[in-house]
C-alpha cells in the first residue's frame, strides 16, 4: 500500500476469523496510512464484535478474512467491507480452491458490502492477479500468502480511499451462482489410476488447509505436500499406492505413472478422540513405514546457468551459484524447521562456504523463509521437551555458524513472511532483504518461550535495546516498510514474488561486484572481534538456553499448552487486548 495518508483519517475496525497473514498485513497497513485502526476477532456468535463496535465506534469495518456472516445488527448500520478471494460476481466459501482445482491462470480480488446474501453485496473494489505456472507446481497456501495477498492489499487501499472521500458509489455485483463448498469428494485421489501430475495438483490445492483425506491401513489421514519425483528413485516393480522411500521427514507414494512426495500429515480425529495436529509424513505415518528405507537428504547443487526446476525430487536445501554469488535456497513446509531440518541446512550451509564466493544468499525463494522450531515435530515426538530442546541447539548451531562467517557477505533474503526464530535466523546475516508485502513476527511472547538464535545480541544491535524490547514484549507484527524504518531490515525489494530470487540474485551481484567489498569484509572482521572481546557469542547463548530450558521442563510454564492450542487451532475466548488499537512501529 501507498504511504500516502487518504483523504482523512478514518476509526477502521478490523474483523477476522484469525489474526492470519493476511489480517496481520491488512491491519498494518491501514494503520501505517495513519488510520485508527483496532482489531477484533470472530470468536463467537457475535459478541465479540458488537463489544468492539462499542469500544472503537468504527467509521468502517473490514473483513479480509472472515468464514462466518456478520451480524445483521452490525453490517445495517455500519458499512462492512468484505475481502472475497475472488473476481466479481464469484461467490461461495472455496473460490481459491475451485479456481485451483480448474486450473485457471488468473483469479482475483473483490472488496464488497455486507448485505444479508453471502458474497452478493455492492462492489467497492476488484484487482485481478496471474496464478503462477511453476515448474515446480504451485500451492494454494503459496498463491494466498503472495499473489492474493497483494491484490487484497491494493484493493482495500482502492476500497478505503473511496470510502474516506465520501463521493464514491459502489457499483451493484453481477448476477452470480454460489458454488458450494469444496469437499473431499473433489479432491479424492485414486493412487492405482491417477497420474503423478493429478495427484501433485490435488495436494497441492489442498494445501495447507484442509488436506486431501485418504485412508491408510484402516486409519484416515490428511496429505499434504505434492511434489513430483522425476529422478530414478528405487529400482524394481512400483505399486500404486505403495510407499517407496523417506527423505527429511518426507514421504515417496507411488503414483499410476511415477511417485510424489508428502511432505506432512495428519491422522483424522476419531469420535471423541483428542484433537490431532499435522506433522513431518514419516512422523505422522511412522506405523505404516515397517521396511520401507530412508534416502539421504543432501542438497542439490547446480552450476551457473542452469534452472533450479530442471529435476524435481523433494529437496528442502539446494545449492547454486551465479558466478561470484551462491544462493543457498531452503523451503520447508510452512517454514517450520525441525532438528533434522536444522541441521540439513547446516550442512548444506558449510557447504556453500567451501565455495569461491563473494555474496552468499540465504533463502532466496518465493513464499514463507521460516517461521523457526517445528511445533508439530515436536508435538509428535515422545518426549516433546527433549525434542524441543535438540531443535533449538540445532538452530543455534546454524545461526552460530552464520554469525562466524568472516569470508564474505550473507545476505538473508527473504521473500516472505518469517516469525520467531525463523526471523532471529535472518537477523544473523550481514544483510537482510524483504520481498514487499512480507510479515514479521519478532517476537516468541505468543508461544511461551525466551527465544534463542542469539536474538539478545542481534535484535539489540539492529534497533537498540529499547525498541527490541518492545518488538518481543508487544509481540506485534511488522510489515516490511516498517521493519526498513525501524532498522530491523536493510531493504524492501518491491517486485511480485515470481520476480524475487532473480531481483535478489541480481542485488547480490551488484554488491559482489561493489568496489568496498574488502573494505566491508575487514570491518565485518573487525566489528565481530570487537563484540567477542565485550561479550562473546557463548555467553549470549548460554544466557537464551537457560531461559528455554525451563519454558520447555518447566511443570508452570505455558509453552506446551500454548503449542497445542496453536496446533489445534484453537481460537482465544477473546480478542487479545494487545489488537485493540493497533500503531504502526515508530524507530527509537
Amino acid at each position: 500500500m501507498s504511504q500516502r495518508l487518504h483523504d482523512r483519517r478514518l476509526r477502521i475496525l478490523v474483523f477476522a476469523s484469525a489474526f492470519n497473514s493476511l489480517t496481520q498485513r491488512i491491519t498494518l497497513e491501514l494503520a501505517a496510512l495513519g488510520h485508527d485502526t483496532a482489531v477484533a476477532l470472530a470468536v463467537d456468535t457475535g459478541a465479540e464484535l458488537r463489544a468492539a463496535v462499542r469500544r472503537h465506534d468504527p467509521e468502517l469495518i473490514v473483513c479480509p478474512m472472515l468464514t462466518s456472516a456478520v451480524p445483521e445488527d452490525v453490517w445495517s448500520t455500519r458499512t462492512c467491507l468484505i475481502v472475497h478471494p475472488g473476481p466479481p460476481g464469484d461467490r461461495g466459501p472455496s473460490s481459491l480452491d475451485w479456481a485451483l482445482g480448474a486450473g485457471l491462470r488468473q483469479w482475483g480480488v473483490t472488496v464488497l458490502q455486507a448485505v444479508a446474501e453471502m458474497d452478493a453485496g455492492d462492489i467497492w473494489a476488484a484487482e485481478p492477479f496471474d496464478i503462477p505456472d511453476l515448474p515446480d507446481g504451485i500451492s494454494k497456501s503459496d498463491v494466498y500468502r503472495n499473489e492474493l495477498s497483494d491484490a487484497a492489499s491494493r484493493a482495500v487501499e482502492r476500497a478505503v480511499r473511496r470510502f474516506a472521500s465520501g463521493e464514491f458509489r459502489p457499483r451493484p455485483a453481477p448476477p452470480g451462482v454460489a458454488r458450494p463448498y469444496y469437499r473431499q469428494e473433489n479432491r479424492r485421489i485414486d493412487w492405482a489410476g491417477d497420474t503423478t501430475a493429478t495427484v501433485s495438483r490435488a495436494l497441492r490445492n489442498a494445501d495447507s488447509s484442509p488436506g486431501v483425506l485418504d485412508v491408510i491401513g484402516g486409519r484416515g489421514y490428511y496429505l499434504f505436500g505434492g511434489q513430483p519425483e522425476e529422478g530414478p528413485l528405487l529400482p524394481g516393480r512400483r505399486r500404486p499406492g505403495a510407499f517407496l522411500a523417506t527423505r527429511g521427514g518426507a514421504v515417496c507414494r507411488a503414483t499410476a505413472d511415477g511417485a510424489v512426495w508428502l511432505t506432512s500429515a495428519r491422522p483424522r480425529r476419531l469420535p471423541g478422540g483428542p484433537p490431532t495436529a499435522k506433522a513431518p509424513a514419516a512422523d505422522a505415518l511412522a506405523g505404516h513405514l515397517r521396511g520401507v528405507p530412508e534416502l539421504p537428504a543432501s542438497h542439490v547443487q547446480l552450476p551457473s546457468g542452469l534452472p533450479s526446476g530442471s529435476r524435481q525430487t523433494w529437496s528442502t536445501v539446494r545449492y547454486e551459484e551465479q558466478g561470484p554469488v551462491g544462493l543457498l535456497r531452503f523451503s520447508f513446509p510452512g517454514g517450520a524447521m525441525s532438528t533434522g531440518d536444522c541441521r540439513r541446512l547446516l550442512a548444506g550451509y558449510r557447504h556453500a562456504l567451501d565455495r569461491p564466493t563473494r555474496v552468499l544468499l540465504l533463502g532466496a525463494s518465493r513464499d514463507v523463509f521460516s517461521h523457526g522450531i517445528h511445533l508439530g515435530a515436536i508435538e509428535a515426538a515422545a518426549d516433546p521437551a527433549r525434542e524441543s530442546w535438540a531443535n533449538i541447539n540445532a538452530m543455534d548451531d546454524l545461526v552460530e555458524a552464520i554469525l562466524n562467517t568472516h569470508d564474505r557477505i550473507t545476505v538473508a533474503a527473504l521473500g516472505g513472511n518469517a516469525a520467531a526464530g525463523g526471523l532471529m535466523l535472518a537477523l544473523a546475516a550481514d544483510e537482510v532483504w524483504v520481498r514487499d508485502g512480507a510479515v514479521l513476527n519478532p517476537h516468541y511472547r505468543l508461544m511461551g518461550l525466551y527465544g534463542s538464535e542469539y536474538w539478545t545480541s542481534t535484535l539489540p544491535r539492529r534497533v537498540g535495546p529499547d525498541a527490541a524490547e518492545r518488538l518481543t514484549g508487544e509481540a506485534l507484527p511488522l510489515v516490511a516498510a516498517q521493519a526498513l524504518r525501524l532498522g530491523l531490515i536493510d531493504r524492501v525489494v518491491s517486485c511480485t514474488p515470481q520476480r524475487f530470487t532473480d531481483e535478489a540474485t541480481a542485488l547480490g551481484q551488484e554488491l559482489a561486484a561493489a568496489q568496498d567489498w574488502p573494505r566491508r569484509l575487514a570491518a565485518k572482521r573487525r566489528a565481530r572481534e570487537h563484540a567477542d572481546a565485550q561479550r562473546p557469542l557463548a555467553w549470549y547463548r548460554s544466557e537464551e538456553l537457560a531461559h528455554m530450558y525451563r519454558n520447555f521442563y518447566a511443570p508452570d510454564e505455558p509453552y506446551h499448552e500454548l503449542r497445542r492450542a496453536f496446533l489445534h487451532k484453537t481460537p482465544p475466548p477473546t480478542t487479545p487486548e494487545r489488537l485493540h488499537r493497533v500503531r504502526p512501529a515508530v524507530a527509537a
